[in-house]
């Protein structure tokens, strides 16, 4: 096993460059070769941590940041945290709107960074005062000295995964992926990455996945923004109820969705299966190869590269919580909570 022994000068320096880990049990009756791109390991432990150093570090090479300025961002959570940390080792102060859907975890974590937080209902239209968008606007709007991120229409998050997430996949694989899976929030991540590749080779299928209850899936088909497709679904970071300004539906070839309940099942079965405990929306990108291996997506010779997100620990109150899980109705008689707690006395 191969040793670290750089010595680094902060955590930043640890963004990127994450491991890509071949799946084994989960898809053992799976034709094709699958791999995970685990970005759970960086310091942040999300893919966020890209797009927040590469945002902020253009921002200041542009002069938009100064020393003593404070970033301001909407996100469900990870983006934040990815922020806050960022913020922290370069001196900004920080402000985030946050979706009421994120993580108990999750809020946490970014109070324990040093934001200032925003908790915003997450069940409102994207224009409603009261939305996570509409506040970051008029926080920015209101404190002087504040760069807003929106992350949901910045071309740079786009570029972040483009020259990094996309280049590590394809030296990785040695070019040979056929397939790159990803879920589509802002679409930063699966739009950068797959600009990447399908310049050096057109024929990588580019397959995202999208929520129950997101317009995201319509509109790529359509390019029509349908407010029917709209309704409360519970995965965090997936799926969104505007067409983000950074995703380039171009180079996405289909998407897949996804239920809220398969989803948070395959969570739990990738940590019993794989030892990998991971987050939400890695669920929803396995539940999705699930689907796509049903119908018949994969050959015997296809290499197929998913990206996990995040890491479990941020949803230790939801999908891995019994109770959570039981209380969402997610448990019947196929997927009963699993009773391996013995109390002694």
């Amino acid at each position: 096993m191969e040793q670290r022994n750089q010595v680094y000068n902060n955590v930043l320096d640890l963004v990127g460059n994450t491991p890509l880990v071949k799946l084994n049990r989960i898809t053992s009756e799976f034709k094709g070769d699958f791999y995970a791109k685990v970005e759970a390991f960086n310091p942040g432990q999300s893919s966020k941590d890209r797009i927040a150093l590469y945002i902020i570090e253009q921002a200041e090479k542009k002069g938009i940041l100064s020393p003593g300025d404070t970033i301001i961002e909407t996100t469900s959570g990870n983006t934040g945290f990815s922020i806050a940390m960022v913020s922290i080792i370069k001196g900004y102060d920080c402000v985030l709107a946050v979706s009421s859907k994120s993580s108990p975890d999750k809020i946490d974590m970014l109070k324990t960074m040093g934001a200032k937080v925003y908790v915003c209902p997450a069940h409102v239209s994207a224009d409603d005062p009261r939305s996570y968008y509409e506040v970051a606007k008029r926080l920015h709007s209101e404190m002087k000295g504040s760069v807003y991120i929106n992350q949901y229409f910045n071309q740079l998050n786009i570029d972040a995964h483009y020259y990094s997430t996309g280049p590590e996949i394809w030296k990785q694989t040695e070019g040979k992926i056929t397939h790159l899976v990803a879920c589509s929030g802002t679409g930063g991540t699966i739009s950068g990455t797959a600009k990447y590749l399908k310049e050096q080779n057109p024929n990588i299928k580019v397959i995202g996945v999208d929520a129950f209850g997101s317009v995201i899936k319509k509109y790529h088909e359509t390019r029509e923004f349908d407010e029917k497709e709209i309704y409360p679904y519970r995965i965090e970071g997936l799926g969104k109820n505007l067409i983000p300004g950074a995703t380039d539906f171009d180079v996405i070839d289909k998407f897949v969705k996804v239920t809220d309940e398969e989803s948070a099942h395959t969570a739990r079965e990738l940590a019993r299966t794989e030892g990998m405990l991971v987050g939400y929306t890695s669920g929803a990108a396995m539940q999705a190869i699930k689907q796509l291996e049903e119908n018949g997506e994969f050959g015997e010779n296809d290499k197929v590269v998913i990206i996990f997100p995040d890491h479990g620990a941020r949803y230790m109150s939801k999908v891995y919580s019994d109770k959570w899980m039981s209380d969402q109705g997610f448990f019947d008689s196929i997927n009963e909570a699993a009773e391996n707690i013995q109390y002694i006395k």
